[in-house]
């Protein structure tokens, strides 16, 4: 049988977009969590209903992000999530996105684990928790590209953050999209502006408290006159919070044209 399938429709206000009208990626991750928190409550298994039943919640430990184009401010495109395979301790979840077309315009593979909320330590998945969405079981869930590291030789630019209430989720641990979001803003705004990513490669290590200190730091890998990588590390108290590859192409700022138009 297979996995139960979940969609929904969303049009990208302009409070999600950025400088060239485009969504950012803190808010692209912030949408698809909701529309999978959105089936979770549909096949009765809400976060809250987790939290408050069996004491556990859903964690993502890695995102591999594939972005063909993204959407502008006043798009509407349809959501699309499924939670493909799973084993003993890790869930497959995929993602896309498309326009009034039909056309992908992202696709997202996740890996996600089941968090003791408690004792803060990722548990076995129970099959009455992982039953309603119908997923394969499997021996092991796919691998996801494994983030490259910053290499001792590299040329690092860092900035410091440090975490407020308002980056804290209601499972009591930052929300995954701030650590794109760290991780975006040591870039130059002219090369945000400029360039648009084309592939992602997130995972996360290690949970960031309230209060906490932490270190986002970027190195140039390669570059050419198409393609642009950069390696990105977020440290907390001198352990590795996050690590990500960016695969960066030129942006063609036609979002940005086609809005200033449509306003005048």
């Amino acid at each position: 049988m297979p996995a139960d399938q979940y969609s929904e429709n969303h049009t990208i206000s302009f409070y999600e977009g950025d400088v060239s009208y485009r969504i950012t990626m803190t808010m692209l991750i912030n949408i698809l969590m909701l529309c999978s928190d959105h089936q979770n409550a549909k096949l009765g298994v809400a976060q809250q209903e987790l939290i408050d039943k069996y004491g556990v919640g859903w964690v993502v430990t890695q995102y591999s992000i594939k972005i063909n184009r993204l959407p502008q401010v006043e798009d509407t495109v349809k959501m699309t999530t499924r939670g493909t395979s799973y084993n003993r301790f890790f869930v497959y979840r995929e993602f896309w996105v498309h326009d009034d077309q039909g056309n992908e315009l992202v696709k997202v593979d996740s890996i996600w684990v089941l968090m003791d909320e408690r004792a803060r330590k990722i548990t076995e998945i129970p099959q009455t928790i992982i039953e309603p969405y119908q997923s394969e079981k499997v021996r092991r869930v796919p691998r996801l590209p494994r983030p490259s590291r910053i290499a001792d030789s590299a040329e690092v630019s860092s900035k410091k953050y440090q975490v407020r209430a308002s980056d804290i989720d209601f499972n009591g641990h930052v929300n995954n999209a701030h650590y794109l979001e760290w991780m975006t803003d040591v870039l130059p705004l002219d090369f945000l502006v400029s360039h648009v990513p084309e592939q992602i490669d997130i995972r996360f290590e290690n949970e960031v408290k309230y209060g906490n200190w932490v270190t986002s730091s970027v190195a140039v890998e390669s570059k050419d006159s198409d393609k642009i990588k950069t390696v990105h590390e977020i440290f907390s108290n001198d352990v590795l919070s996050s690590s990500a590859t960016f695969l960066w192409k030129k942006n063609d700022v036609k979002g940005h044209e086609k809005n200033e138009n449509s306003s005048n």
